[in-house]
């Protein structure tokens, strides 16, 4: 079994990635959707965790060169970024989604120093909103990163488009097409689910308009 087949079976079976075209899901923007992404789950189990940060420092060791620092997201990202800074003896910091309003008034919590090169880790990508946020944090704090790892991406085009506006690449360990083919072969939908998926997949802000939900 690949790292991928495993990873997508962790998600599947604990329920952290659940898929239901046939009663979707409600998203706090108010779209129906066929699937709920909710990596807190796999912070239950040890081995999830650790898991997670082998495949993080697998892609890092082949795709990402000079790391001074691991920055997490708060709050989802900070546990995945802390196991991950753990495992390659790294500085470790996480971003607030806004300055605090009392004492120092940090948004970043950690030592950063100028001119240090950061990895953000975030659990999953959306529309990338909330990474996009920490990005431009750590660079008004004179750090340099120009990459963000997530666990899981729904893949939207809005997300691409954001992080490329930024300069910045960001690189989800697992796609929904990952996913998608791991659930296939589990045999846990139908062909006619997974063809509602796939069309999901392709056009996600118009499918339950499509299927007049």
């Amino acid at each position: 079994m690949s790292d991928l087949e495993k990873l997508s079976r962790i998600a599947l079976e604990s329920g952290a990635i659940r898929l239901s075209p046939d009663d979707p899901f409600t998203w706090a923007s108010g779209y129906k959707m066929p699937i709920y992404n909710d990596n807190r789950i796999l912070l239950g189990k040890a081995e999830h965790r650790s898991f997670i940060a082998q495949l993080f420092a697998k892609y890092i060791g082949e795709s990402i060169n000079n790391l001074d620092v691991i920055a997490g997201t708060a709050t989802a990202g900070i546990p995945h970024a802390t196991t991950l800074a753990d495992k390659l003896n790294k500085p470790l910091i996480y971003v607030r989604a806004a300055a605090k309003s009392h004492g120092m008034g940090n948004q970043i919590e950690g030592p950063l120093t100028e001119g240090q090169n950061v990895l953000l880790i975030e659990d999953l990508i959306s529309t990338g909103g909330s990474a996009i946020n920490a990005v431009n944090a750590i660079r008004k704090s004179e750090g340099i990163v120009e990459h963000c790892l997530c666990i899981f991406s729904y893949g939207f085009a809005e997300a691409q488009r954001r992080f490329d506006e930024i300069n910045c690449q960001y690189h989800p360990i697992l796609t929904f097409p990952d996913l998608l083919k791991e659930a296939q072969s589990m045999q846990i939908l139908s062909n006619s689910q997974i063809e509602s998926l796939q069309a999901w997949h392709k056009d996600p802000f118009k499918w339950a308009e499509t299927k007049g939900l």
